[in-house]
C-alpha cells in the first residue's frame, strides 16, 4: 500500500475513484439526472486535474497494486468560513475509499495525515461536511474530536441533501 501526493497525472483516474466511491456509498439517493450532473460537474477529469494543478486543494492518494482505492482532499479557503469562529480553518473536502477497503485502517491514517497537513500550516480547525444519514462516518469523524456546529446541504443535481457541517478546532 502506497499513500502519496496526486499529480495532474492522476486525473483521470482520481475522478473514477471519486465517481465510484460516491456511487457506492450514495448512488441509490438520488435520481438517474441528477447522479449523473453530479458526476459530471465534479468527477471529470478535466476538473480534477484543474483541482490537482490549483493551490487550494491538497490530495492524498492510497495505491495498491498499482491502482487507487481511497485519497483525502483538503482545501483552503474552505467553503464554511462563515459557520466558525476560526481565523484559518482548513476544510476536510473528501475522504473517500472503495467499499472493500473501507473498515481496513486507511481512513485513520489518511485522517492523521490530514491533521499532520492542517497543524503544519498553522490551521485552527478543520471543517467537513457528513451526510445526515451517514452514521458510520459520523462515528468515524466524532473519535477525532469532532462535533456538530450546523445544519447544511448539499446539492447533487437538482436534489438537496441535508449534510451535517463538523468541526475540530486545533
Amino acid at each position: 500500500m502506497i499513500f502519496r501526493a496526486a499529480t495532474t497525472a492522476d486525473a483521470a483516474a482520481l475522478a473514477t475513484l471519486g465517481a465510484e466511491t460516491f456511487v457506492a456509498a450514495f448512488g441509490h439517493l438520488y435520481k438517474p439526472e441528477d447522479l449523473h450532473a453530479f458526476l459530471a460537474e465534479v468527477h471529470n477529469p478535466e476538473a480534477v486535474a484543474a483541482e490537482i494543478a490549483g493551490d487550494s486543494c491538497t490530495h492524498r492518494l492510497v495505491e495498491v497494486d498499482g491502482a487507487l482505492v481511497a485519497f483525502c482532499k483538503l482545501r483552503y479557503p474552505s467553503h464554511y468560513t462563515s459557520y466558525t469562529d476560526a481565523l484559518s480553518p482548513i476544510e476536510l473536502g473528501q475522504l473517500y475509499a472503495l467499499p472493500g477497503y473501507t473498515g481496513s485502517g486507511i481512513g485513520a491514517q489518511l485522517m492523521d495525515w490530514a491533521l499532520g497537513i492542517a497543524r503544519t500550516r498553522g490551521h485552527d480547525a478543520i471543517l467537513l461536511s457528513v451526510y445526515a444519514e451517514n452514521y458510520g462516518a459520523q462515528r468515524f469523524y466524532q473519535r477525532y474530536g469532532f462535533g456538530k456546529i450546523a445544519d447544511i446541504t448539499f446539492k447533487v443535481g437538482d436534489h438537496y441533501d441535508p449534510e451535517y457541517l463538523y468541526e475540530l478546532k486545533l
